[in-house]
């Protein structure tokens, strides 16, 4: 008896074991979707609409869990990323059209998170948020600049962890869980601009677009940290190189939008249900989580929106460096250093530069937390239908095109974000 009690326990741990072994890019990818950018959006979208807004989580996890995986398989398939893939197939005109999507997308963002990452370090600790900006830009600058890229993503996937924060802190919030119910199984919109333009914001900082062109590097960087260092040694998935692909992609992209999911319910019961409908920032969540929710939450809340700022801001800047290095057939990567690939780091210092300037400029980048994401749903449709035509073209997939229920899912995604986007111009 003895012995057939343990032998399930081993077969468990192993199973597990192999789990946390397939978790890899598509895990840190969901996790940093999650930046404050989309914090602040969450928290909008549930002091505005309450538990309204609930199903859109249940509406963005198949759709960006498709398109995440499509950019996964584009970049095992080839052994290159996306913007090298891009670069083979089409014009430069197309190639260059889509990093620039990518860069003005990322730098707003970065801007915004910069911003929201000081504003919340000052609620805890009183020092002003212009002293924060420069030190988190230096901080992450050096952390990217002087880590290879197995020290990045080991550390990545231990500050996922703070994530879970958002999770707890709406066990302290005192949900309606009835009415929650209701808006997670009931879809309603009103057709309104204030509605249309928070659903492209959700959309948008849900189905990003630096997270294509990182989920498909970071496959890259992958297998080249398996001493697959040309192309040609990377060319080719098999059939356990795609099962470990969907374990990590679901993974994470049920994290991002779980968490996504808690943000909502946690800024409904306690802004919405008390009144609090219009606010601008996660800082303001914050602020007014204190007396509806107690210190606990508040707490939770401000700190989390620090770990994730640095879960996402090297994402965010990283993709930027990969795009335009892929696209200008430099070499470079983050597990080379800065001496071996200037021009790749020479781009990623560049974005997070401009993303700083932006901050002393006189723009106000906190109130560009929600804006930054629905910059980025507008700019998402373009890339989503290069990435649909690219993973159904036999000639650069071979026979690992799309399924029809990935094409279905693909066409969706696309489709919905475009008229989405579409509706802000006609409310």
């Amino acid at each position: 008896m003895q012995a057939t009690k343990r032998g399930p326990k081993r077969k468990s741990k192993n199973r597990v074991q192999r789990f946390l072994a397939d978790l890899g890019p598509g895990f840190v990818t969901g996790c940093a979707d999650d930046d404050p950018s989309g914090i602040s959006t969450y928290s909008i979208s549930g002091a505005a609409f309450g538990y309204g807004l609930l199903w859109t989580a249940l509406l963005s996890f198949p759709l960006m869990t498709a398109v995440q995986m499509m950019c996964g398989r584009l970049a095992m398939v080839t052994g290159r990323g996306l913007a090298g893939v891009i670069r083979q197939r089409y014009s430069k005109w197309v190639l260059w059209g889509a990093c620039l999507l990518l860069v003005v997308a990322n730098i707003t963002n970065i801007a915004a998170d910069l911003g929201g990452m000081a504003d919340a370090t000052q609620l805890v600790t009183g020092v002003p948020a212009l002293v924060w900006i420069p030190f988190y830009a230096a901080m992450i600058g050096a952390f990217l600049f002087w880590s290879s890229y197995r020290q990045i993503a080991r550390i990545f996937k231990w500050i996922t962890l703070v994530l879970f924060a958002y999770v707890l802190t709406a066990f302290f919030a005192g949900v309606d869980w009835r009415q929650a119910l209701l808006g997670t199984f009931r879809p309603h919109l009103s057709w309104s601009r204030d509605s249309l333009e928070t659903l492209v914001g959700i959309l948008g900082t849900t189905i990003s677009p630096y997270l294509f062109f990182w989920q498909a590097s970071q496959e890259v960087e992958e297998e080249r940290a398996q001493g697959k260092t040309t192309v040609a040694q990377r060319k080719g998935a098999s059939g356990n190189d795609l099962r470990r692909l969907k374990t990590d992609v679901v993974t994470g992209m049920l994290a991002s939008n779980l968490i996504m999911y808690f943000i909502i319910l946690t800024t409904a019961a306690t802004l919405n249900a008390h009144g609090t409908v219009k606010i601008e920032t996660a800082k303001q969540a914050a602020e007014a989580l204190r007396p509806l929710a107690g210190k606990a939450a508040y707490l939770l809340f401000t700190l989390g929106l620090i770990g994730t700022g640095m879960l996402g801001v090297p994402v965010l800047a990283g993709s930027c460096a990969y795009a335009i290095s892929e696209a200008a057939s430099w070499r470079g990567s983050l597990e080379q250093k800065p001496r071996g690939a200037k021009k790749f780091y020479g781009v990623l210092g560049a974005a997070m530069a401009i993303g700083l300037v932006i901050e002393f400029t006189g723009l106000d980048a906190v109130k560009m937390l929600f804006w930054s994401a629905v910059v980025n749903g507008v700019l998402a449709p373009p890339l989503i239908l290069l990435i649909i035509l690219l993973t159904n073209d036999a000639q650069v997939m071979g026979k690992r095109v799309n399924s029809t229920v990935q094409r279905i899912l693909a066409w969706t995604t696309f489709a919905l974000m475009t008229a989405a986007a579409g509706g802000i111009l006609l409310a």
